[in-house]
This record gives structure tokens, sequence and C-alpha cells, in this order.
């Protein structure tokens, strides 16, 4: 089972349905990040050798905002939202 970002990936979906499993990733960003590391996005995420998903992970690691971090960043853009519209 593979594990990236603190997601357990659905082990029965090919690659680029499986990473929308991580928030923040949607389908296009999980192609390009297929892309990127050279495996393919049709294959399934049990079929994923460990380099394959060593590689992903840190890819994934390196661009960013994804799950915890994105959501904490959403909480506070919409925390000073409210702020800003009780201020006038």
């Amino acid at each position: 089972m593979a594990r990236i970002a603190g997601v357990d990936l659905p082990v029965n979906k090919r690659l680029w349905v499986g990473l929308t499993a991580i928030y923040g990733i949607g389908q296009v960003r999980a192609k390009k990040l297929a892309e990127k590391v050279g495996v393919d996005f049709t294959k399934k995420i049990r079929d994923l050798t460990e380099d394959e998903v060593n590689k992903l992970r840190q890819a994934i690691e390196q661009e960013g905002r994804v799950e915890g971090d994105l959501r904490k960043e959403i909480q506070m853009v919409a925390a000073k939202k409210q702020v800003k519209g009780k201020k006038g």
C-alpha cells in the first residue's frame, strides 16, 4: 500500500485517480506529477515499485501545499476574510 503525504492511496485505482485522494491534487496535477517523475499515470497503484512511490513522494513535497499545509492556509485566509468583514 502506498502512503504519500499522510494519505493511504487506494491500491485498485489508476495512479492519476489515486493521487486525487490527496487534498490539493486534482486530475491535471496528478498527471503532471506522474509525467514529471517518469511514471505512467495509467499504471495501477498496486503495481508501483517502491522507487516510483518515493519519487512521487519527493515531487509532491517539492511542490508543497498539499493536505495539512494547504488546509491550514485556506483556514487562515477564511479567518482573515471574516475579520475584515467585521472591521468596518
